[in-house]
């Protein structure tokens, strides 16, 4: 039997994914063997002993410890792409609010009074205060060209725009995925300078903070609009208001309110509705959950953020799923343990990620404790699991 901790609420079209007979899913439990959650921030958390695998109901990672777990050998899941339709649809609509004064047209036509023919004419008075403009012909700017980068650009060409992708680590699968007549630029810098509309979907790290400053809004276009709905911190909030006031920005639409941001006129302020769809929680919760139990149940790895991709088909032999460290003679030593023990190897397969390898064997026949345990013992190994048929 399985444990699942959950921290967060995870939709049941995920859940209902882990057999009942085989595994018991809680808010509370005690000795789980995998956690799920969504923002449940972990930094701070004292992770059981027990936990073999952290999976994440969602793209980012930035509220678990991932650097503590790699060092602990968990595998930390997450589901990029699972939400990319739903932040596609959430960008292409901020364009449209900030285009077309959404924002203040809206809070303007809530604010009138009288009769309904007061307000008709208060209505044709107004409306020269919110003209706006049209995407067709105007480009934008996708800085992170992976699954939600890649839809953004994909739309806003059907939508009759220009666009300009940067991505220096743009994958081949993403990279057939995009239209023909989206262009590459050489640098962000570049990007910015040919961009009405800039939008971001990359991580926050060391490299992506405060991605967009005062300085390289200046690049920017007269009348540009910038939209985050990626991380809080890569776009330099200070900054921004500052070319707003100036005038050299049209406006800023984001997904992270700030007492800064939200009662500034040309805000646009969302309460980090990205992923905020049902189909976006169940995908997400569907994805993650099949990670955590292919791991669990078979050794296998997809979308592992701290570790290696591994895939070998599961037959009807006994499983070793090995964690080490990725320095030399680990299978040496390994396959001297099982030689010993005199375990003959049916099929093996070895994948590494940078300080991290696993590594599947299967047997022919059951390992005794013995055997897990000396290898367990193995310096540089950081967990042994034995996954019987």
């Amino acid at each position: 039997m399985y444990k699942i901790l959950t921290l967060n609420n995870i939709s049941a079209a995920g859940l209902d994914r882990l057999p009942r007979e085989t595994y018991e899913v809680a808010s509370e439990i005690t000795h789980p063997d995998a956690i799920l959650l969504r923002s449940f921030k972990m930094h701070d958390m004292e992770i059981p002993e027990t936990v073999q695998a952290i999976g994440r109901a969602g793209a980012g990672v930035n509220n678990i410890p991932v650097d503590k777990m790699t060092e602990k050998g968990i595998p930390v899941f997450n589901a990029p792409g699972a939400n990319a339709n739903a932040v596609k649809e959430l960008v292409i609509a901020g364009m449209l609010m900030a285009a077309r004064n959404i924002g203040p047209a809206w809070k303007f036509a809530t604010g009138l009074t009288g009769d309904d023919a007061q307000i008709g004419k208060a209505v044709e008075a107004g409306k020269k205060n919110f003209v706006g403009f049209e995407l067709p012909g105007r480009t934008l700017g996708v800085v992170g060209l992976g699954a939600i980068g890649v839809k953004i650009c994909n739309a806003a060409h059907d939508l009759g725009m220009k666009v300009v992708g940067f991505d220096p680590s743009i994958t081949v699968k993403s990279a057939w995925k995009l239209k023909a007549d989206v262009e590459q630029a050489l640098s962000i810098d570049d990007l910015l300078s040919r961009s009405d509309f800039v939008t971001f979907h990359v991580p926050l790290n060391d490299a992506t903070a405060s991605m967009i400053n005062e300085e390289r809004i200046k690049l920017m276009p007269k009348d540009a609009i910038v939209l985050n709905f990626a991380r809080n911190g890569i776009v330099d909030d200070e900054a921004v208001v500052q070319a707003l006031d100036e005038g050299h920005l049209y406006g800023y639409v984001c997904d992270f309110p700030s007492n800064l941001l939200k009662d500034h006129p040309r805000c646009i302020t969302l309460p980090h509705l990205g992923a905020s769809t049902r189909e976006a929680e169940e995908n997400c919760a569907i994805m993650v959950v099949d990670e955590v139990r292919s791991w669990l149940e078979d050794g296998n790895i997809t979308n592992a953020v701290n570790f290696p991709e591994i895939q070998m088909p599961r037959g009807d032999n006994p499983r070793l799923v090995v964690v080490n460290s990725n320095v030399p003679n680990m299978l040496g030593q390994i396959s001297t343990d099982l030689a010993e023990a005199g375990l003959n190897i049916v099929d093996m397969l070895n994948k590494s990620r940078g300080d991290i390898a696993v590594t599947l064997i299967d047997l022919e026949a059951q390992p005794d404790a013995s055997v897990v345990n000396r290898i367990a013992a193995v310096e540089g190994v950081l967990s042994v699991r034995c996954l019987s048929c």
